[in-house]
């Protein structure tokens, strides 16, 4: 590993969102573990913990449009830091609603839905203010893509204390650590000298700039390119991982670890694949980068497909999970490295929709799809959608001048 996988370290303030933001996703993932937990042990109902991830994300696509405007006309670190205040709140709630077992299942849907609208504002905030953290802007690909690895990391390892901590101490501590979390993010944010904000003069309402916002994507067909495409994955093949409790129990005809192996090994693969965007040196050419890896993506959802022995299965999650990461990862710096500054907030609430709005519809139409065609085929199919994503993308190299990494200056 090179010491170019960490160029963004050199900024104090990205530093400091790193190791805030680190320590706060760990909280998240054992919250979202727990939540899933208290759902199915009152309802035994698979619909009911859909409906849950449905509740949680679908906000998420109906405000990010409110949340990107909001992100362009205000002041980014202070909406950051509201968004950070309400999130530990939320989880406050959550965590005296189960310590007093004086709860409904609706009131944790409802809180999960509540969760939702603060991330359609937090998500164009907090990854535009990424750009102004990094002090040397060729830095900014390293630093989306060591984010890219923090979430993965996290996803690793937050699950697993969640799972210790519900089996020792019961489902209450892990909310009430999540709540604890949040004090090294809001910390962290407190401590950030950034650039003193110049309030923009505004000429158009919150309608105008919405408009305004989709206009410049249409207009711009690298950015429309990008996240149509992350909109297609989204919908039709991310939501493959929801199926995974299937292959656990049915085909490798295993247990609840069983499925966390799997839900790791995809996590491991999605890891080592933002190392690898890490450590890419500047000059790189991401599109081309983004075209091989949604091969390997595909290549690695059919070979998985009809895998029927465990341990070789496990191998092709991992191939999946590292084509998978480049979809969320690059996709995000392409649209960070070429986005007008003033459009920042609102393309990238259209990027978080494209992300977090179709991935809860694809849960249902891939859910659908597996009644009818089965869960193997489902995933097959997925697998040979992506491959044909991956040829566009390499049909369109050829047609386009190549967008690369920024080389410093």
């Amino acid at each position: 590993m090179n010491i170019s996988t960490f160029s963004a370290f050199k900024s104090r303030n990205y530093r400091l969102y790193f190791s805030g933001q680190s320590i706060s996703l760990i909280g998240t993932w054992m919250q979202k573990t727990a939540v899933s937990w208290v759902i199915y042990s009152q309802t035994h109902s698979k619909f009911m913990l859909g409906l849950t991830l449905f509740a949680s994300m679908f906000p998420s696509f109906v405000f990010s449009f409110l949340g990107g405007v909001a992100s362009d006309r205000y002041n980014r670190y202070k909406l950051l830091l509201l968004t950070q205040v309400a999130s530990m709140v939320q989880a406050i709630l959550l965590t005296v609603l189960i310590y007093f077992q004086r709860y409904s299942v609706w009131e944790i849907i409802g809180l999960s839905a509540f969760l939702g609208v603060i991330n359609a504002f937090d998500v164009p905030a907090r990854q535009s203010l990424v750009y102004e953290m990094v002090d040397n802007k060729a830095d900014l690909p390293n630093a989306l893509a060591l984010n890219s690895s923090m979430v993965n990391l996290s996803r690793l390892i937050g699950p697993g204390i969640a799972g210790l901590a519900l089996e020792k101490f019961g489902e209450d501590i892990c909310f009430g650590l999540n709540a604890i979390s949040f004090i090294a993010v809001i910390g962290s944010l407190l401590q950030m000298k950034l650039p003193a904000y110049t309030p923009k003069i505004r000429t158009k309402n919150i309608a105008g700039e919405l408009k305004e916002g989709f206009t410049y994507i249409r207009e711009t067909p690298a950015i429309s390119l990008i996240l149509l495409t992350l909109a297609s994955i989204s919908l039709l093949v991310l939501p493959y991982t929801t199926l995974m409790p299937v292959y656990a129990k049915d085909i490798f005809k295993g247990t609840a670890s069983t499925f966390g192996v799997i839900d790791s090994a995809i996590g491991l693969g999605a890891f080592c694949g933002a190392i690898f965007l890490a450590s890419l040196k500047p000059g790189k050419n991401l599109r081309k980068i983004l075209a091989i890896n949604t091969l390997i993506f595909g290549a690695g959802l059919v070979l998985f497909s009809h895998s029927t022995y465990y341990p070789i299965a496990l191998v092709f999650a991992t191939l999946a999970g590292f084509g998978m990461m480049s979809q969320i990862t690059i996709s995000n710096t392409l649209i960070q490295t070429t986005v007008d500054p003033s459009m920042r907030g609102r393309v990238i609430s259209f990027y978080a929709m494209a992300f977090f709005g179709m991935q809860p519809l694809g849960g249902l139409l891939v859910g659908a799809m597996s009644q009818l065609i089965g869960t193997p085929n489902t995933v097959l199919l997925q697998g040979v959608i992506t491959i044909g994503i991956g040829g566009l993308l390499f049909r369109r190299l050829h047609m386009e001048q190549p967008l690369q990494v920024p080389v410093n200056s």
